[in-house]
C-alpha cells in the first residue's frame, strides 16, 4: 500500500516499455509473416489467443487479426462485452499527454454486425484538443468467420488518422484490446484491469515504423 492506501500493481507488463517494429507494406493488408507484432502474454499474464500482424504505408495501416475462437456474440454500443477488436493509436506518440490530445484514436470493429454496426471510431476527448471522429464508411474491415476461428482484414486510411505523418515521424503510439463474449480480453501492452487504457496513451507502446 502507498500512503493513500490504494494497491500498487505488480503486474511485469507495467515495468516494461513495449517497443516493436512495423513494416512497410506495398499493398492493404499483410500477411501473418510479413508483420506478425509479438506476443506479451508472458508478461500480461493473459491467455494469448490472437494473432495480430500489422504493416503501414503512406495510404494507412492495415492489420490481419486472427482470433482461434469462434465469433460468439458481438455487442453495441459496449463493444468490449462481447467479440470484437479495438485498436488504439497515437499518431505523434506523446509518452508525456495523461489524456488523449487530438492525435489519438480510437477505433473498434466488430465480426457481427449489431444492428447494422461493426467498425467506427469511439476515441473520447476530455478537452478542446480534439479532431472530428472519422466516418465509418472510410474504415475498411473484411471478416471470415469459421467454426473454430475468424479472421479480420482491417485497413485504416491515412486520413483517418489525424497526425499521421510517416515522412515527420517515423513512430506511432499504439495498443490492442481482442475481446471475447463471456472471456477475459487479450492485449498488447497496459491492461485494462489495471488502467483505462482508452484515455492513458502514455502507457500505450510504441511501433517504429521500418
Amino acid at each position: 500500500m502507498n500512503e493513500f492506501n490504494e494497491p500498487i500493481s505488480l503486474n511485469p507488463i507495467h515495468f516494461f516499455s513495449i517497443s516493436a517494429d512495423c513494416n512497410y507494406i506495398d499493398k492493404d493488408f499483410p500477411s501473418l509473416s510479413e508483420g506478425i507484432l509479438p506476443a506479451t502474454d508472458q508478461l500480461t499474464g493473459e491467455e494469448s489467443f490472437a494473432k495480430v500482424s500489422m504493416g503501414w504505408n503512406e495510404k494507412g495501416i492495415g492489420l490481419l487479426i486472427v482470433v482461434s475462437q469462434a465469433a460468439k456474440k458481438s455487442c453495441f454500443p459496449k463493444v468490449e462485452e462481447g467479440d470484437s477488436v479495438e485498436l488504439f493509436f497515437d499518431t505523434r506518440d506523446l509518452k508525456t499527454a495523461g489524456f488523449n490530445t487530438r492525435f489519438c484514436h480510437h477505433f473498434y470493429f466488430l465480426p457481427n454486425e449489431v444492428e447494422g454496426q461493426y467498425k467506427g471510431e469511439k476515441t473520447h476527448f476530455r478537452t478542446e484538443d480534439s479532431h472530428p471522429l472519422c466516418d465509418p464508411s472510410f474504415l475498411i474491415c473484411q471478416t471470415e468467420l469459421k467454426k473454430k476461428e475468424y479472421k479480420m482484414k482491417i485497413f485504416i486510411p491515412s486520413h483517418c488518422l489525424y497526425g499521421y505523418d510517416p515522412k515527420q515521424l517515423n513512430r506511432l503510439g499504439f495498443t490492442y484490446r481482442i475481446n471475447r463474449y463471456g472471456g477475459a480480453p487479450q492485449h498488447f501492452s497496459v491492461m485494462t484491469q489495471e488502467y483505462h487504457i482508452e484515455q492513458q496513451p502514455s502507457l500505450w507502446a510504441s511501433l517504429v515504423l521500418k
